[in-house]
């Protein structure tokens, strides 16, 4: 019996795994497994320039003139002539315990040495005071500070043995190699989640829509829900208007009104209360970036730093589970492509800004399923060269994870190419197409990171050249999907519409996640507060994203020579049953000129699109 688009949909929809959030820009890199640890070594500055100081002369007169590092050498000497640093050490469990110390608590070294209390404080002492003589701005290498400690113990010591000398080294060694893999556990929770996230989203999704129902469901939330309200209902305006008039203060150069107007905010502001409280704590940063002239640093230096990538997945997950943009998205996407393959054997899909690769498991799924037999499936990568959010070697992490999907689904041919270039600059020319293949163009949320006309007045927009290159590749389907708001031509008028657009994306966290989830924290005030402060904060090449409502993108897309595909209202019904059996009420699906929308109590948030070139025929 022949599958129906429709049901290739609701199978889809319920399969279908997730890509990075639209709201999600700032991805850390996926785990390595030969990653370096984190491990800190306290002071790692002292020891060589300790060891260098009692190197240069062993002369008593000299070290009479340093009598702070006579009183600093003590402890030291104290501990090289401890019977746990002697000949056994490499036996006993608790000198093994010792070599860890590098970042350990001090309580675990008081308990592994029974003998060597009084060294190890004297140590712990030693390095205190030592750190007030060191000299400032030096760096020196893991490898540089093992053997300096070496080093230095010869010279304190006088009359150690070469063999001790070795041990030592040995075990540094030792515990440096155990330092790299400290990492590890938090590595191999990073790759069970991203696994988990591309083959079994369905399971994991349900059950987490369910844990969000019943917290959502608890007494105690709903009386703290009840209780907030009134309180806050006075307050979302004021916050709100208080918001607007510091931008405006900012934008007429009144720094001292803007920065009395932001204490007034940061009053109400907490990034555990209630969501119009923690918009403002999320706010205030980046106007007091903006205020200070260090937006631009302030980002660089957060994206230098990223999400801990489990953090970062969970969150994920979390905004995946509560919200239901991403699905829709998603489906939408699953649902027109199977709708180009219907009696085609080659698939070809180019695709825009590649995160994780989520968004294709569920397709690869369906695909070696269909009946007729699985199709040859190609997936061209497109990312950009310098890019710090998929970088190539993320992208090749996620063909691995890809092929995985595809043996595990028994999908027989799965091809993988990778285009590092300029998205202006990428032509048919560099796809490799051939004939008798379906070639689908995909974006999802990405193309609002080109530069528009604000940034080339006299030439061509980067927008409009992607869309005629996109034209020319004559594409059976262009598949877009928008983040709907304007960034708008001055920073007042970005401001107000991130503002607006936060606030939906807020408040639908706040009606169906729990207030005490450490997941929705990292959500708001990292994932979405660093977007919001490159917004609020930065200007330039460095503002990331330049968002523009979805009426402006289809004068675009004409103007560029693509036409519409009409959208079926069966498949907006199909949607619009899911959405409304499986989340918030207060969720939006609608549909206007052929284009699919969602938002939230009204406000349009996400647009999805389907085109062609003008001169293709749309049979």
């Amino acid at each position: 019996m022949a599958i129906t688009p429709e049901d290739f949909f609701v199978k889809g929809l319920m399969e279908q795994s997730p890509p990075s959030p639209p709201v999600l820009f700032d991805h850390p890199q996926k785990p390595n497994c030969s990653s370096e640890g984190r491990h800190h070594v306290p002071n790692d500055m002292m020891l060589p320039y300790i060891s260098r100081m009692l190197m240069e002369d062993d002369d008593d007169n000299m070290l009479n003139d340093h009598s702070a590092l006579l009183q600093v050498q003590q402890p030291f000497a104290q501990i090289l002539s401890s019977p746990s640093l002697g000949a056994n050490t490499r036996n006993t469990e608790a000198d093994n315990d010792l070599l860890e110390y590098g970042g350990c608590d001090e309580s675990i070294l008081n308990s592994a040495l029974s003998n060597g209390t009084d060294a190890v404080q004297a140590f712990l002492k030693g390095m205190e005071e030592a750190s007030m003589l060191l000299p400032k701005g030096k760096n020196f290498q893991r490898g540089e500070l093992v053997s300096q400690i070496v080093g230095s113990r010869t010279s304190i010591s006088g009359v150690k043995k070469r063999h001790n000398r070795d041990d030592y080294l040995e075990m540094e060694i030792r515990r440096t190699s155990k330092a790299v893999m400290i990492n590890e556990p938090e590595n191999n929770c990073a790759n069970e989640m991203l696994d988990e996230m591309m083959l079994q989203v369905h399971e994991t999704c349900t059950k987490g829509m369910e844990k969000l129902r019943i917290a959502m469901d608890n007494e105690m939330v709903n009386e703290k829900r009840k209780n907030s309200r009134k309180a806050v209902t006075d307050n979302v305006v004021d916050i709100r208007t208080l918001l607007i008039s510091c931008a405006q203060a900012l934008a007429s150069n009144n720094h001292m009104g803007a920065c009395e107007l932001l204490n007034k905010i940061k009053q109400h502001a907490s990034a555990t209360g209630d969501a119009t409280q923690r918009l403002a704590q999320c706010f205030t940063k980046g106007l007091e970036a903006r205020l200070a002239g260090t937006g631009s640093q302030l980002w660089k230096s957060l994206m230098a730093e990223p999400a801990p990538i489990v953090e970062f997945l969970k969150a994920y997950r979390l905004y995946f589970t509560a919200c239901c943009f991403i699905k829709v998205a998603l489906n939408f996407s699953t649902i027109t492509i199977m709708q180009a393959m219907v009696g085609k054997s080659r698939l070809h899909i180019v695709d825009y800004g590649m995160h994780f690769g989520f968004q294709w498991a569920g397709l690869l799924r369906l695909l070696a399923s269909r009946e007729g037999g699985p199709p040859e499936v190609k997936i061209t990568a497109v990312g950009h060269p310098w890019s710090k959010s998929c970088p190539p070697e993320r992208i090749e992490e996620i063909e691995c994870r890809l092929r995985k999907c595809a043996n595990k689904f028994a999908l027989p041919s799965l091809k993988f190419h990778k285009i590092m270039k300029k998205w202006e600059n990428v032509c048919i020319n560099d796809l490799d197409t051939e004939a008798d293949e379906v070639l689908v163009v995909n974006d999802l949320f990405n193309f609002s990171t080109l530069m528009d006309e604000s940034g080339y007045f006299e030439y061509p927009s980067p927008r409009d050249i992607v869309l005629n290159n996109i034209k020319n590749m004559r594409p059976d389907v262009f598949i877009q999907n928008i983040l709907n708001y304007s960034c708008g031509s001055s920073f007042l008028s970005r401001f107000r519409e991130v503002l607006f657009y936060y606030t939906a994306l807020f408040d639908i966290l706040d009606a169906t996640i729990p207030r005490e989830s450490k997941s929705r924290l990292v959500l708001e005030q990292v994932v979405l507060g660093r977007s919001a402060l490159n917004a609020i904060a930065c200007e330039g090449l460095d503002l990331v994203d330049r968002p523009e409502k979805y009426r402006r993108w289809h004068v675009r897309n004409q103007r560029a020579g693509l036409r519409q595909l009409p959208l079926k209202s069966s498949i907006v019904e199909i949607v619009k049953d899911t959405v409304q059996k499986h989340h918030h009420k207060d969720f939006l699906i609608c549909e206007d000129g052929q284009w699919l929308l969602q938002g939230w109590m009204g406000r349009v948030l996400f647009a999805h699109s389907a085109w062609v070139a003008e001169d293709v025929s749309s049979g």
